[in-house]
């Protein structure tokens, strides 16, 4: 076993990890090193063949292998070591990471920062329990897009969605294109969980129906998938007997949410905030153990990889600082989600680490159309957003000034409000 220091250690080569090691390098950090347990850097976005990535980053619409590619070229000439096919098995609270691979055994390796961005997995059948038997045909939405973009293979020919995440949507285009018949797709909730633009362009063009508040309560078939059995649900998301419908289907793509992959992180000690099952951050993105930061849909599940791309940099840049013996200090506001908010991230602010004003993500509960989000300390307004529709599918961000952070009594909750005329 051979122990390495680096300045700066990131977990994970996808779009998080990638943007959080070019910008360490750049703000200062001499060693850089990547960990990824895949092939090829890139995650994710190896398999999203789709446009639609890249407008507020780059202003230009690129695919996803696009986008990540231009992030694996700026690595050339930069000096960051990258070690593929490399598992991370262990990080610990004194920075420390213990990784292996076939080509350097085990290996702990010693940072003077951490970068976790592992990214998120799907949730599976097993984990939102359907009925039925347990017949081939039933895949998560992801897997069926790495089987079709990537490997080349057809996951079936008459497919029903569960769910209606982006991912699922965008399966649901990319199936009819290869030639299946995508029957339904079918949401539990009374409002998608994906963009607006994603169900116009991948259900509505192809008119593919859209069942809001129902859900599959039944799979038929021995070897393969036979049939799907879907049932509209009530207030409670209890099916409503009388009201099953049957699908003939060889195939059920599973869409049914995502989950940060945060096993190093809870193994670690560092703590986390059971609303987005992501790490507690503060402005910068450093976690609640100091020279440990996190970024990316390992903290909060995002819908454009824009904004994984500039909070990413934000840790990177964080990082190498600390690395460098500036770490960030000072008292911290606590940030609470109110009505109507699921969460918020950062969760707490450090008032000496903000420059001008700080960025602040959170997804609603619900749909809200002319409404207004409030931040406010101690009963006290501090600032007020207006919006004429919000939806939980679509992350919200607001920037609050630091002069109004200046303000606050106490914790700041964002909520919100019916507008004012």
């Amino acid at each position: 076993m051979n122990q390495q220091f680096y300045d700066v250690i990131v977990v994970g080569g996808g779009p998080a990890g990638l943007a959080a090691a070019l910008k360490a390098k750049e703000t200062g950090a001499e060693k850089v090193l990547i960990l990824e347990r895949d092939r090829e850097l890139g995650g994710i976005l190896n398999q999203c063949i789709h446009n639609g990535f890249g407008l507020h980053h780059f202003k230009e619409e690129l695919t996803g292998p696009e986008y990540a590619g231009r992030f694996i070229a700026q690595l050339e000439g930069t000096g960051i070591e990258v070690k593929l096919d490399t598992m991370v098995l262990e990080v610990t609270r004194d920075r420390k990471v213990a990784a292996v691979n076939r080509t350097d055994g085990y290996q702990v390796y010693e940072a003077g920062a951490i970068v976790l961005a592992m990214g998120c997995r799907e949730r599976t059948r097993g984990a939102i329990g359907i009925p039925g038997t347990r017949p081939a045909g039933v895949f998560t939405a992801g897997t069926a897009q790495r089987y079709v973009n990537m490997e080349g293979y057809m996951v079936g020919r008459r497919v029903l969605i569960l769910g209606s995440g982006d991912i699922g949507l965008i399966m649901a285009r990319r199936m009819t294109l290869e030639g299946a018949k995508v029957l339904a797709c079918v949401e539990v909730m009374p409002y998608s969980g994906g963009l607006n633009r994603n169900i116009v362009q991948c259900l509505q063009d192809y008119d593919i129906p859209l069942y809001l508040s129902h859900t599959i309560v039944d799979i038929r078939g021995k070897d393969r998938v036979e049939k799907a059995i879907v049932a509209k649900v009530d207030e409670n998301r209890r099916p409503i007997p009388g009201t099953e419908m049957e699908f003939d289907c060889d195939t059920i793509l599973l869409s049914v949410g995502l989950i940060p992959e945060n096993e190093l992180t809870r193994n670690a000690g560092i703590e986390i905030d059971r609303r987005t099952n992501g790490a507690v951050v503060c402005e910068n993105m450093e976690t609640q153990t100091p020279g440990i930061f996190a970024c990316g849909n390992v903290v909060h599940v995002h819908d454009l990889v824009d904004y994984v791309t500039a909070e990413s940099q934000r840790a990177g840049a964080a990082a190498a600082r600390f690395a460098m013996g500036s770490p960030s200090s000072g008292d911290a506001l606590e940030l609470f989600s109110g009505e109507g908010v699921g969460y918020t991230v950062p969760q707490r602010l450090r008032l000496d680490a903000i420059d001008k004003s700080v960025e602040v993500f959170f997804r609603v509960r619900a749909v809200y159309r002319n409404v207004e989000i409030v931040a406010e300390s101690g009963g006290v307004k501090l600032a007020g957003y207006k919006r004429e529709h919000m939806a939980p599918g679509e992350m919200e961000h607001i920037a609050l000034p630091k002069v109004l952070l200046q303000r606050a009594e106490g914790p700041i909750t964002i909520s919100i409000r019916e507008a004012v005329k």
